[in-house]
């Protein structure tokens, strides 16, 4: 499974409302889980087993919490048994078809 999550503190007490110091905790987390992995500006993505993957979000979220007074956490999963490799995978696909006028529709 591919999961994508962002995880962030409310209640921090800072003017900024910046959350940076919060996030990358919980990144460090995803990164030392040796996990195939990948953060943008907005989500982390994981990729593994169920039961890894939530084990990851479950102390990634952990480590947010003494950031703020409660934790924000938004998931979506790509569940796709018999799969793996998937997180550059599906991008490897999506830049083959761009790149093939054959596939253009219009």
């Amino acid at each position: 499974m591919i999961l994508a999550f962002s995880v962030a503190p409310s209640g921090t007490g800072r003017e900024d409302g910046s959350v940076h110091d919060a996030v990358a905790a919980a990144v460090r987390v995803v990164r030392e889980s040796g996990l195939p992995n990948r953060t943008s500006s907005m989500f982390t993505e994981i990729e593994g087993e169920w039961d890894e993957v939530f084990d990851v979000v479950k102390r990634a979220t952990e480590a947010v919490a003494p950031f703020g007074s409660r934790v924000s956490l938004v998931m979506k999963a790509d569940i796709r048994p018999g799969f793996t490799g998937e997180l550059d995978a599906k991008l490897d696909r999506l830049e083959a078809a761009l790149e093939d006028p054959s596939e253009d529709m219009g």
